[in-house]
């Protein structure tokens, strides 16, 4: 594993209520260049609104987010993938009725320069724009994630796992300096896990890559295999974060989730 450098993302004290539902109390988190940070508590512990303000689809009542030195807690969604923040998601987010390689290409979308009159025309750098991105997908990460047998195929007609490797590929084609993968695992058997956790390792490991993976997983196999470190929340409070051993250790942690889950892991390994 890559060492983490300095903070890449920041999160102060920020505060969610859906109505008089205090989702998130206080959470700041602290994420550094090219680390694995997994973020692990029970259902409803307020882990994928974490994730929904970071990325702009929730706005916190109170509290700052930072990204690179720069505050980006008013920042629209897009405004935030420009800045190199990609995001899958729990409940699989494509277009159904399109092929993978389409699917994958609207991520490179906000990559493109060509203005209204250029695309009509396909003109320019239209044409020059769409030879270099399409080339970026077939060679980095049509390859990377083993899906050329089916770059063709229409998406709604593959098997759960493989949607989630084109869902994948999607956030990958926006090349994110930040990659938030909300339980990428979820739903899949022992051998796509398996590829799955190879692929999220690769994307941080590689040189090429090096991309700092925000990870929300139950998996606790996987978090403690693939993490450089790990934060806790319950019921909308961060009651831990450190080391995956030191997490496992933790009584809290043991007691507000892991329980027999650690126990059986540790036996495990």
């Amino acid at each position: 594993m890559p060492i983490p450098g300095e903070i890449q993302l920041q999160i102060q004290d920020i505060y969610v209520s859906f109505g008089r539902v205090e989702a998130l109390r206080g959470v700041s988190l602290e994420i550094r260049k090219g680390e694995i940070f997994s973020l692990i508590g029970p259902n409803g512990a307020g882990k994928t609104v974490c994730l929904n303000c970071i990325n702009g689809l929730y706005q916190p009542q109170e509290g700052k987010i930072f990204f690179e030195g720069q505050e980006i807690t008013c920042l629209k969604p897009y405004q935030r993938a420009k800045l190199g923040i990609a995001r899958s998601f729990q409940k699989i987010e494509l277009f159904k009725g399109m092929t993978v390689l389409d699917n994958i290409r609207l991520g490179r979308h906000i990559h493109m320069k060509a203005n209204l009159v250029e695309g009509a025309l396909y003109w320019g750098r239209t044409s020059r724009q769409e030879i270099e991105h399409r080339e970026f997908i077939e060679r980095e990460i049509i390859d990377l994630l083993e899906i050329e047998p089916i770059r063709d195929k229409i998406v709604g007609m593959l098997p759960y796992g493989l949607q989630k490797r084109v869902e994948l590929a999607r956030a990958l084609a926006l090349n994110p300096k930040l990659l938030i993968l909300d339980e990428p695992m979820a739903g899949l058997n022992l051998e796509e896990v398996e590829d799955m956790a190879r692929f999220i390792l690769d994307v941080n490991e590689e040189e090429h890559w090096n991309v700092t993976c925000l990870l929300v997983e139950h998996d606790m196999g996987v978090v403690m295999d693939i993490s450089h470190r790990v934060a806790v929340l319950n019921f909308g409070e961060k009651i831990a974060d450190g080391t995956p051993l030191k997490i496992q250790e933790d009584p809290l942690v043991v007691k507000a989730y892991l329980g027999e889950v650690g126990d059986l892991y540790a036996t495990r390994r």
